[in-house]
């Protein structure tokens, strides 16, 4: 089993509403095209799948947490493709293609990163959700919101802008990557189990610790593929925070101690799901192949 295997189902499901999704649209072509490369490129699917088996556990309706997860993924497929403008990362690959100012140009890739993050917030609203009260749907957008700016992924990335070439304490390395990585893992629990039953909602800051501890693993080991990986396994070229002096894990603690890191985040995140009344498998299984991909 590896983590492509286990997110097959919630990659297939979520790629079709996001393909009817974005074909209802009247777009610009070029537009539209860049959009689809942008979010219909590829990817494990991580953060739907969270947030579809935390819905799940909870009891939650099948077509409420589709939706979510959606949204979710359009906000992070808009980040990668702002991340990996020339005044960002400066990235020519993402998931083994070019990127999409390199398939199309800055311009183009600007406006289709702002188009996807603004459909991330009309398919949470467009039409009632089956289950949900409409003040829990109005908490879904909220908590995808502070997940996504000033308070979360965007504030994340300006601090590494700033960070570049600085040698950042363990503390500020963790408080960046908790808003950048971190927030919108930790968003797509919570969006969780907000789309669950009502019996489920006091669950919910276990389930968010459990994510803020995976969230903060899956970016260790991130630091580690980064000088361990290949630039084929990777999707994107080996080495490249190395070469951009961005500050990681493995930078400030070696390989050794960002691994010995990795270790400890991951059994933290395992301690949370044990004090949750439900059966959490899923979740551990998840977290097992997560941290130990090669990609």
């Amino acid at each position: 089993m590896t983590i492509n295997s286990l997110t097959a189902e919630t990659r297939e499901q979520v790629d079709t509403f996001l393909k009817q999704t974005l074909a209802q649209l009247t777009l610009n072509s070029r537009l539209s095209q860049a959009m689809q490369h942008g979010v219909l490129m590829g990817g494990k699917r991580i953060r739907p799948y969270l947030l579809m088996s935390v819905a799940d556990i909870c009891g939650a309706n099948k077509n409420d947490a589709l939706r979510a997860a959606a949204a979710v993924e359009l906000i992070h497929a808009y980040s990668l493709i702002h991340d990996d403008l020339p005044a960002m990362d400066d990235d020519d690959l993402r998931r083994g293609q070019p990127t999409c100012h390199i398939a199309y140009d800055e311009a183009t890739a600007i406006l289709a990163g702002d188009a996807l993050q603004t459909l991330a917030f009309e398919v949470l609203t467009e039409s009632r959700m089956e289950q949900l009260p409409s003040e829990r749907q109005l908490q879904l957008v909220q908590v995808l919101a502070k997940a996504s700016g000033a308070r979360g992924m965007c504030a994340g990335q300006a601090i590494d802008l700033q960070a570049t070439a600085k040698r950042l304490t363990e503390s500020a390395l963790e408080q960046m990557h908790l808003s950048k990585t971190g927030a919108l893992i930790t968003a797509a629990a919570t969006m969780g189990v907000l789309c669950g039953n009502d019996n489920s909602q006091p669950w919910r800051e276990k389930f968010e610790q459990f994510a803020h501890y995976l969230g903060l693993a899956f970016q260790v080991q991130d630091d580690i593929l980064d000088v361990t990986g290949n630039t084929e396994a990777l999707g994107k070229p080996q080495g490249s925070d190395t070469a951009s002096e961005k500050s990681t894990y493995v930078r400030l603690l070696g390989i050794e101690g960002a691994q010995q890191r990795l270790q400890n985040l991951h059994h933290k995140a395992l301690q949370s799901l044990s004090d949750i009344p439900y059966n959490t498998d899923r979740l551990e299984q998840f977290s097992d192949l997560l941290l130990k991909r090669d990609h």
